[in-house]
């Protein structure tokens, strides 16, 4: 019997993981960390925590050279004091620094992570949002590199980049304590800062367009893996190995050129960089020594002013890593935006209603549809392909069953996604009880309208839960009753673990027949109210497609059914036969009507069939 159409309640609940609130500013004139501002500052608290603590690890580390500058002058040489009472003094600056260097390395690296969390969610939220016309053009490999690898280059930069920022302002003290020592050794010491600035500007401006290649290409890559893994069937039936593996080799050879250049880059910036610096300690080496020589600067002095310089190494020696890894993170940055500015095809309306069928009445009127013609907003984009369907108009009564014939390109296919939402019509109007479905959710809409395709597809999970996917809660009382009604039970208890075998990738270690029976258990799960049976037995025996029949047959009872059909035993089964040519309804009668009186339904049958098979 039909549910209960009172009310409309999702079978999901994903209350357990609530989705990501936050998100990316929307305006593209704003600079990458701009942009991304509203989810790094939802971590503000953590943030200002470990810039605390890196603050007390940086004034514990720039305290060190001068300690050890006023312990030699007045402990070793001028003995006016104690050596014990320094070197208690650095213990406490050890440990003072080794703990805060902790605390702010784990508060960092913690929001780095977060933020990683937050994106590859946000991402993958939003793909959840676009339209299948998004899918239908963009590879699969550009889109998982983008996932992880681009996603990870972020997140290095959110991890490094405010360690390297506290270097940099451990720079500016360490060059006050320097100035209070000596100023002429620290304005030999700054003669060097404009021509590392320089080369890093210069660094900064190739590294960005190098980075993007890189990450392009990487996706190029993980697209040529992914097609070769998902088509091996059809690279093997084609003997294809060698052409997959040089495709695979042309790319990584694409890549490597642009690895190289990017570390040949580097490695002729990166030398100036840090050693500019030590060229000016050459020359302060000299000066100072002359200094405390003719007694100017004492020798404790000179060894505090010589170990700042080596603490200014290190920000040095960031600067190159610093830049690859912000450039490197701006380029990914800008490729994720790619995808999270996708604005989808297919949106809920504002003021969209849930759907709650009261029988399953179908209309199409008047449909118009063709393939790469988004609406964005309501505004159609440019026609250039062909329509698909012409002005379709079909009327299925709630509970009918009805049979879809056509030949191969008539829209038989299309009808089923424009029913689902899929796609948005570019003409006319889909209803549902009345209901324009473009006024109603698509969450509403696909709970009362489940679509078995031709092609099922299983997660790489286990039997009971690829079953139970669209009712993740079902028991398994009610997912045996489920495989039991699609002729599933027996086959799936002969698996090695049962129902709790674990299917393999896009479940093709099960046979086409095995696969589209547990997609047909999937549907008799869910339980909705308009069915749509897309060739949804085709891989199946005659012998076992009759006892899923006499099931069908059960669940399409005060149900409306619309089964898109190639086989004379599927069209059996439906009330009523309509024959698409042309993207529009040429034919409507009973199987027997149309056998008789029309020649072109005869035509199509001996098309999909053969002669003697009816």
């Amino acid at each position: 019997m039909p549910r209960d159409n009172a009310t409309f309640e999702p079978v999901r609940d994903w209350s357990t993981y609530p989705p990501v609130q936050e998100t990316i500013r929307s305006d593209g004139s704003l600079g990458w960390l701009k942009r991304i501002s509203p989810v790094v500052l939802t971590h503000r608290w953590r943030i200002l925590w470990s810039v605390v603590a890196a603050l007390v690890a940086m004034v514990a580390q720039i305290l060190v050279p001068r300690v050890i500058g006023l312990a030699i002058d007045r402990s070793l040489i001028n003995r006016t004091s104690g050596l014990w009472f320094f070197m208690v003094f650095l213990l406490i600056l050890g440990v003072a620094r080794a703990a805060a260097t902790f605390g702010y390395r784990y508060g960092l690296y913690g929001m780095a992570f977060k933020v990683e969390y937050q994106l590859r969610t946000l991402l993958f939220q939003h793909l959840g949002k676009l339209s299948f016309s998004f899918f239908d053009r963009v590879q699969s490999g550009q889109i998982i590199s983008r996932a992880n690898s681009d996603i990870r280059s972020v997140q290095m930069f959110m991890a490094f980049a405010p360690i390297m920022a506290v270097q940099f302002f451990s720079f500016v003290v360490a060059i006050g304590l320097m100035a209070a020592i000596s100023v002429p050794l620290t304005a030999i010491t700054m003669i060097a800062l404009p021509g590392v600035f320089a080369i890093g500007q210069r660094l900064r401006k190739i590294m960005f367009p190098l980075s993007w290649v890189i990450q392009s290409r990487q996706a190029e890559i993980a697209t040529v893996v992914d097609e070769s893994v998902n088509g091996v069937r059809v690279v093997k039936a084609f003997a294809a190995e060698r052409h997959q593996i040089e495709s695979l080799a042309r790319g990584a050879e694409r890549l490597r050129w642009a690895n190289m250049v990017q570390h040949w880059t580097r490695a002729s910036h990166t030398p100036f960089i840090e050693n500019l610096p030590r060229v000016a300690l050459a020359v302060v080496l000299l000066v100072g020594g002359l200094q405390t020589i003719d007694g100017s600067l004492t020798v404790g002095e000179l060894v505090s002013f010589n170990l700042y310089i080596l603490l200014l190494q290190a920000p040095f020696r960031f600067i190159g890593m610093l830049l690859i890894l912000g450039q490197r993170a701006k380029a990914s940055a800008e490729r994720i935006y790619e995808i999270l500015d996708e604005v989808p095809a297919v949106v809920d309306r504002h003021g969209a209603v849930d759907l709650v069928p009261s029988g399953g009445h179908v209309t199409f009127s008047d449909v118009s549809f063709a393939y790469g013609t988004e609406i964005v907003g309501g505004t159609p984009g440019k026609e250039s392909a062909p329509l698909v369907l012409d002005r379709f108009t079909l009327d299925i009564p709630a509970g009918q069953t009805v049979a879809i014939v056509g030949r191969t390109g008539s829209g038989k296919s299309t009808i089923a996604r424009l029913l689902m939402r899929f796609y948005d019509v570019q003409g006319g109007c889909v209803s549902v009880d009345g209901h324009d479905i473009a006024s109603v959710t698509q969450t509403s809409l696909r709970a009362a309208v489940s679509l078995v395709p031709d092609e099922p597809f299983l997660f790489s999970t286990s039997v009971h839960d690829n079953i139970a996917y669209g009712k993740p809660g079902a028991s398994r009382q009610e997912v045996e009753a489920a495989a039991i009604a699609a002729q599933a039970h027996e086959f799936i208890l002969d698996l090695e673990h049962g129902y709790d075998t674990v299917v393999g990738e896009r479940g093709y270690d099960l046979s086409g027949g095995q696969r589209q029976r547990i997609s047909l258990a999937r549907l008799f799960l869910s339980d909705p109210q308009v069915i749509v049976l897309d060739d949804s037995t085709s891989a199946i025996d005659v012998e076992i497609e009759e006892r899923i029949h006499g099931s069908l047959s059960g669940l399409m009872r005060e149900r409306t059914t619309i089964v898109i059909a190639h086989r004379l035993s599927t069209i059996a089964l439906a009330d009523r036969v309509v024959l698409v040519e042309g993207g529009r309804v040429v034919a409507d009668g009973t199987h027997q009507q149309l056998l008789d009186g029309e020649p072109r339904y005869v035509e199509t049958l001996a098309a999909s069939l053969g002669e003697d098979s009816w």
